[in-house]
């Protein structure tokens, strides 16, 4: 059985930063893409960042330049900088991944911005 462990999330002042982790742990054998999404009270979930494992990075408009999505492959791990946090960056983020063609997410990290 595959479960995903997310970490990282915090209460922190509008510019501040943080850094969200999420392992992979369990029967893998390879992991094809991982990603974050989050969801703020009252609105649907919407993906922030995605890595597959090919290539490429990909962001929503509303984090490009501030948020930085990685990976370590060795460790099934997955992060997320972010930089200059906004109160609208205020959210449950989750992860995601693509693991033996199967989707498995995480049960959620709060991220909570102070103006």
């Amino acid at each position: 059985q595959v479960q995903l462990v997310e970490s990282g999330g915090d209460l922190v002042q509008a510019g501040g930063s943080l850094r969200l982790s999420c392992a992979a742990s369990g029967s893998i054998t390879s992991i094809q893409a991982m990603a974050w999404y989050r969801q703020a009270p009252g609105k649907e979930r919407e993906r922030v960042a995605t890595i597959p494992t090919v290539s490429g990075t990909s962001y929503i408009d509303s984090v490009k330049g501030r948020f930085t999505i990685s990976r370590d492959t060795a460790k099934n791990t997955v992060y997320l900088q972010m930089n200059s946090l906004k109160p609208e960056d205020t959210a449950l983020y989750f992860c995601n991944m693509l693991i033996d063609y199967r989707g498995y997410w995480g049960q959620g990290t709060q991220v909570t911005v102070s103006s």
